[in-house]
């Protein structure tokens, strides 16, 4: 250690080589992870300043409702997105899997020295880890079962030996018959286009006639768990529920969805009327019913009527060429935005729900007031005299305990989404 920044003289003549050494060391290592420090503080402070461009302004961001701008809260304007990941966002990369779980591990070594070329020797105890992931050919297999008829010595009778338990009677096994049914059901592939993927990926000759049978042996063997799912759909707090048309042997139907908090049930039936639903929840249903605003529904006691749907609505309307029709759909819109904002600020964490049912206490009176005016209006009249007539049914989503209910029903339309692109 130089003496210039040593310790006092007198613990200096104490010291041995060794422990100036040791001192030695401990200091370069602690200036090494200064320096380290030092240059993480630089880029982040570097990281920093590029962000500043994408903040809002303070006064841009709304901190709620006030006494003087009332319970509007305007929409933000995003700010301008380049192509790709965006400043800040966390790095998405694929993790290692444990050393141990590998199927093989290579060990690459250098043979020479890239500066001088001597030869080189030994193990890196912390190499560089790089892992590529493969498929192995996929090769069906196949078993036969030769069963034998054998001839009696004695009565002259003949006997066939029988399968073992568990072989299936057909030419398709179990995982075979699986994943035929996942493909069509979950993964919406067409009948031609799992019987293409079986010959030309899993080298299985499945015609599509027989895909049609797997399709109904798996139908038949999920029975029973879909049953035990549409008996469970009374005992549900809460669920959404839509439909959407299609055809059933040539006739017209509808797929209907029930979503709740633990499953989604489809069911198809030949009419969209009441009864269906009732048939599925049960006429005496308890439950919160999230849907559209189609009047099969308003029978129910706990009836959510969806936001979305309504947005949609009002943004037409402020599009009237109609002054009166334009204003009135503007101000049902930046209530209906304040809605929004405030409900995801409570499911995010970011607003606890005390402050968000006051919130929510406010836009309820200003929102019933612009219906009330806008049944003035020619063009809204018979749309908010609609809404008035179901105004508990906007906000049955704020009386729930908890914030599990949303104000729209797109757990419900997305349910249905494939089925829809489908016809």
């Amino acid at each position: 250690m130089n003496k210039s920044s040593s310790w006092p003289e007198e613990i200096e003549r104490e010291m041995t080589p060794a422990v100036r050494a040791f001192f030695e060391a401990q200091r370069l290592a602690w200036q090494k992870r200064i320096d380290e420090l030092e240059s993480r503080v630089t880029q982040l402070e570097r990281e920093l300043k590029k962000h500043e461009k994408f903040r809002r302004p303070d006064k841009s961001e709304p901190a709620g409702p006030t006494e003087t701008s009332g319970p509007d809260v305007p929409r933000l304007k995003a700010a301008p997105k380049t192509r790709g990941g965006q400043p800040g966002h966390p790095k998405a990369e694929r993790a290692l899997i444990p050393t141990e779980q590998c199927h093989e591990v290579i060990a690459c070594r250098p043979p020479v020295c890239r500066g001088c070329g001597e030869g080189l020797s030994g193990s890196d105890p912390e190499p560089w880890r790089h892992q590529a992931t493969e498929i192995p050919p996929i090769v069906p297999q196949i078993t036969e079962y030769q069963r034998h008829r054998l001839t009696c010595t004695c009565c002259g009778m003949t006997t066939c030996g029988t399968l073992p338990e568990g072989v299936p009677s057909g030419m398709t096994g179990p995982r075979l018959t699986a994943l035929v049914g996942l493909l069509m059901a979950l993964f919406r592939q067409s009948k031609r286009r799992v019987s293409l993927f079986c010959e030309t990926v899993l080298g299985v000759s499945v015609s599509p006639g027989l895909v049609i049978k797997l399709q109904n042996l798996v139908t038949e063997s999920t029975r029973p768990a879909y049953d035990e799912l549409v008996q469970s759909l009374p005992e549900q707090l809460a669920v959404n529920v839509d439909e959407t048309p299609t055809r059933q042997q040539n006739q017209n139907a509808w797929i209907w969805t029930i979503v709740s908090g633990s499953c989604t049930v489809f069911a198809v039936r030949l009419t969209k009327a009441t009864t269906v639903i009732n048939e599925l929840l049960g006429p005496d249903y308890n439950g919160i019913v999230t849907s559209d605003r189609a009047k099969r529904y308003d029978h129910f006691a706990r009836h959510q009527v969806c936001w979305a749907h309504l947005k949609r609505d009002f943004e037409a309307l402020a599009q009237s060429p109609t002054k009166t029709a334009a204003k009135l759909g503007q101000e049902l819109c930046d209530l209906t935005y304040a809605v929004f904002h405030h409900w995801h600020r409570v499911r995010d964490g970011t607003a606890q729900r005390p402050a968000f049912l006051q919130q929510m206490r406010r836009l309820q009176g200003r929102f019933y007031l612009a219906l009330e005016e806008g049944l003035a209006c020619a063009e809204a009249a018979g749309m908010c005299d609609n809404l008035l007539q179901k105004f508990d049914t906007l906000f049955e989503f704020t009386r729930s305990t908890t914030n599990s209910i949303e104000p729209t029903n797109n757990a419900a339309e997305r349910s249905l989404r494939h089925a829809v692109i489908a016809q």
